[in-house]
């Protein structure tokens, strides 16, 4: 057996005994490529993938497009390394069904934070609640910032009624990775719990997701306030 090929067993061999945290970013990344490119050195590779876009997470946000430019990565790798968020994102969904019902900030953080996986841009969703919190609509409702101008106060309403909700949950990505809400977030806030309340459906949350993490308007005091 070739050098080459012992090496990629060998990797092989540890990835299943140790899983992921038995490898080095490169390496994992390495491993995942040996199945678009089975015929080519992808150490080397993988190194250059993570230089190129700045570190091991933003090689699987990069676009289809950008990842073709690097020298070595055709349409086959470059659609491997897409799918992979997707698949996570698919498989961490699937679980969040037990979460249906959204009584507690941390069920919902939990059902939301899966939503956001892959999304390079800000977006806001809107989850319908009904009496007992169960979930009965999950939908993105804009792509943008949430301000004023970006939020249509009709079109949360009509959605809510359409569901017959008795309360709502709205949720956005910060893209900064800072959870702390704007004072946009907080005027949009008032605005979207003003127009809620006028057709007697309440806004029990706003959740700010950054990362992997979440931070809760309601949480926090502000509907309180």
């Amino acid at each position: 057996m070739s050098d080459y090929a012992g090496h990629r067993n060998r990797l092989r061999e540890r990835f299943l005994k140790t899983g992921l945290d038995g490898l080095l970013d490169h390496e994992a990344l390495e491993l995942l490529l040996f199945y678009a490119l089975p015929r080519k050195d992808t150490k080397q590779l993988a190194r250059d993938l993570i230089k190129t876009f700045g570190s091991f997470e933003s090689v699987f946000v990069a676009s289809f497009e950008d990842l073709k430019k690097v020298e070595g990565i055709g349409p086959n790798a470059a659609m491997l390394i897409k799918l992979v968020l997707p698949l996570y994102k698919r498989h961490e969904l699937s679980k969040s069904l037990k979460y249906t019902i959204l009584n507690s900030t941390e069920k919902a953080g939990k059902f939301l934070i899966p939503h956001f996986l892959d999304e390079r841009d800000e977006v806001v969703y809107m989850l319908c609640l009904d009496a007992k919190y169960k979930l009965l609509s999950c939908k993105a409702m804009f792509r943008g910032s949430v301000t004023s101008a970006n939020i249509n106060m009709r079109k949360i309403v009509e959605h809510a009624l359409e569901f017959n909700a008795v309360s709502v949950i709205i949720a956005h990505k910060h893209i900064s990775g800072v959870k702390t809400p704007s004072p946009e977030d907080r005027e949009a806030t008032r605005r979207i719990c003003e127009s809620l309340k006028m057709v007697d459906i309440t806004l029990a949350d706003h959740i700010i997701i950054a990362g992997g993490d979440y931070i809760s308007m309601a949480d926090s005091g502000f509907f309180t306030q």
